[in-house]
Order: C-alpha cells, then structure tokens, then sequence
C-alpha cells in the first residue's frame, strides 16, 4: 500500500455541546464504530478510532468498500449495523470475535454497513490541509457512482433549521444526536475541533453496586438497576465521572449498604458466567476488556439516585450516566423501565436518504 496518507490516522475528534452552534456543516451522530478506511487498489485496510485495524471483523465491509470506493483514497466514517429500520449497536459489538469462522457467519447473518463522511486524500493527493467545504465536495464526487447499499454517504447540511430537525428526528433511526463541523479547516486528527450535541434525559435508578477504582480504594463506578415487568432487578449501566474527593467520600458513604457477599444479592448468579452473560450483569466477561478486573462490591438495593443519560441500546444506557443527585424520596421498586422516554421511531432509510451536497 502506498498512499499519500498512510496508517496509522486517529480521527478528527468532537467535545460536547448543549446547543447546535450556527456556521458549521451538520451531520448525524452514527452510533457505530468510527473507521478510516484505506484503498490502494485491491488493498484494503481499516482503521479503528485507536489505530487499531478493524479489517478482519468486517469481510463484507471490505468487500463493499473494493467495489463502491476510488481506487486509491482514504475515507473517514462509520461501520454500523441495520436491523429493520435503525442501527444496532448490540450486534455490532458482537462482530469483534477471535475466531474468523464466527466473524464470516454473522458477516452473513448480521451484515454491517459503512457510511462515509470525509475524504482525506485522493489519487495521489493529500487533502488534510483542505478546508471541509471542499473535501465535503470531493467526497460527493467520489461516492457519486456508489451503490446504494453496504456504502452510503453520509446527508449534511449547512442549514441550522434542518440539523435542529435531524436532532429530533433521527434519534428515532438509533443516531446519537449531531455533530456540527468548521467549514474552513483542515483535518485535524485527535485533535476536538468539531462539536457534539447529544440527547440528555434523565432517569431514577436503584444503586446495586460499585466497583473500586483504578488508582486505589475509591470508589470508580456506581452500577445501576431498573426493574423489569417481571420485577427482577436488571443491570442497565453506570455512573463513574466523581472528583477524586468524591470518591473516596462515597466509600464511607455506602459502608452501610455493603453486603458482605452476593448471595441475596438480586444479581447474585454473576459469579455464573453463563448467566452473567445471559443477563448483561456486571461481573459478565469481556472481548472488549479482556484481563481488566470486572469484580464489584455488592450492595443493599435500597438507594435511589437520578442520573442523564442519552439514550438506551438493548435495555441499558449507551454509554456511561452522569450522577445527578440522591433521591431520598423514592423507593426502588418504583425504579422501573416505565420511566423511559421513548423517541419516536424514526426508519433509518429516511436518513440516508438525506441531502448529499
């Protein structure tokens, strides 16, 4: 392979906003896994966010890419998965699998998508430097001629009015919110010159465990329940952004819901790995985490704590909670599922088919 960008690249990165600012390009925020993909010809390799290659998790992936991209070019996006009509993240993150006869059956069975949304260089031309405006028209250009499926581009605008209209709607497609991007820059990789702005709800949630931190004994996470319609107690994330000092307040704060040991513990079967699996418990091996330590110290389930979150993926938080507050005032057992607020549904379809200037 010998392009005018090689890998390793990391990614052009985002920070969080609460508001959609004015004057920048807009897209949907895919929830997937973020891939720059290299083409050289019959070669084909793909990068992960942390440089890692994604290559072999993702045959068809691959496959696509050879027939839909330009020959020799490097392309920014996402690997995502459709299942009816919005992504899923869930069986994404089963596709990374050590063995590559499990890897090519769900390549069949679950087959991934790649959607493209920046153009880094092209032939033998670097676009790095190239302001996003023009490397936006490039891409379009590009991508002109590909098929309308495993390889999509991704819709942008510059309108305001219309990305505040794809925050609402797309969320109901599985997207994570909006991402807005300076026109006049170059790519700047690792480095958070775009912005997100995500979706933020908020939800009581019965406090079942902990795990310590890394550093020491403070505590690192609060592991967090709901209740079912069949009244069990599921497992359905975390909490963990604590200042150092609250940490190891937290430790003499939760003394008295400790239990000595997990049995009568509602998540008690974790020490089964087959359960814990079954049932997403904390304690659950992990691909992605392989030796790190999963262990928690089990707790009384009688506090209740409100927590945001943006939104939910298979019956649990996407990604890590924010701790809001202490809810004295409600009992657990009211901590259920039922509180959620659902976004209307929204077919993904619909998004893809989105404007491409």
């Amino acid at each position: 392979m010998d392009l005018p960008v090689m890998p390793p690249v990391k990614p052009m990165l985002a920070r969080s906003a609460a508001q959609i600012p004015p004057g920048m390009q807009y897209e949907g925020k895919w929830d997937g896994f973020r891939a720059i993909v290299f083409r050289d010809g019959g070669e084909v390799e793909i990068g992960s966010r942390t440089g890692k290659p994604l290559t072999r998790y993702f045959p068809e992936v691959v496959q696509a890419l050879a027939a839909a991209l330009p020959p020799r070019c490097v392309v920014d996006g996402e690997i995502v998965i459709v299942r009816g009509s919005r992504l899923d993240f869930d069986a994404l993150l089963e596709r990374i699998h050590p063995a590559d006869s499990r890897v090519r059956l769900l390549a069949e069975r679950t087959p991934a998508s790649f959607v493209a949304f920046d153009l880094l260089a092209l032939d033998d031309v670097s676009l790095m430097d190239t302001p996003l405006v023009e490397r936006r028209r490039a891409l379009v250009e590009a991508l002109g001629e590909a098929p309308t499926g495993p390889v999509h581009l991704a819709p942008a605008t510059t309108d305001l009015e219309t990305a505040r209209r794809w925050f609402d709607q797309y969320e109901g497609a599985g997207l994570d919110g909006v991402v807005a991007k300076p026109l006049d820059i170059g790519y700047r990789p690792d480095e958070r010159v775009m912005v997100k702005v995500k979706h933020e709800r908020t939800a009581d949630c019965v406090l079942a465990g902990f795990r310590f931190h890394k550093s020491g004994p403070v505590v690192g996470s609060l592991l967090l329940g709901l209740y079912d319609g069949q009244g069990r107690l599921q497992h359905v994330g975390v909490c963990a952004s604590f200042p150092m000092r609250r940490r190891q307040a937290l430790v003499e704060e939760l003394e008295p819901l400790r239990m000595e040991s997990p049995a009568g513990h509602p998540w008690a079967s974790w020490a089964d790995e087959e359960a814990a699996a079954a049932d997403r418990m904390p304690g659950a091996p992990s691909r992605w985490t392989g030796k790190k330590d999963l262990s928690w110290v089990p707790l009384r389930p009688e506090r209740v704590c409100e927590v945001a979150y943006d939104h939910m993926q298979g019956g649990r938080f996407r990604h890590t909670a924010q701790f809001r507050r202490w809810r004295p005032d409600r009992e657990p057992r009211g901590c259920t599922y039922a509180q959620l607020e659902e976004p209307v549904r929204f077919d993904l379809a619909d998004v893809l088919s989105g404007p491409n200037g």
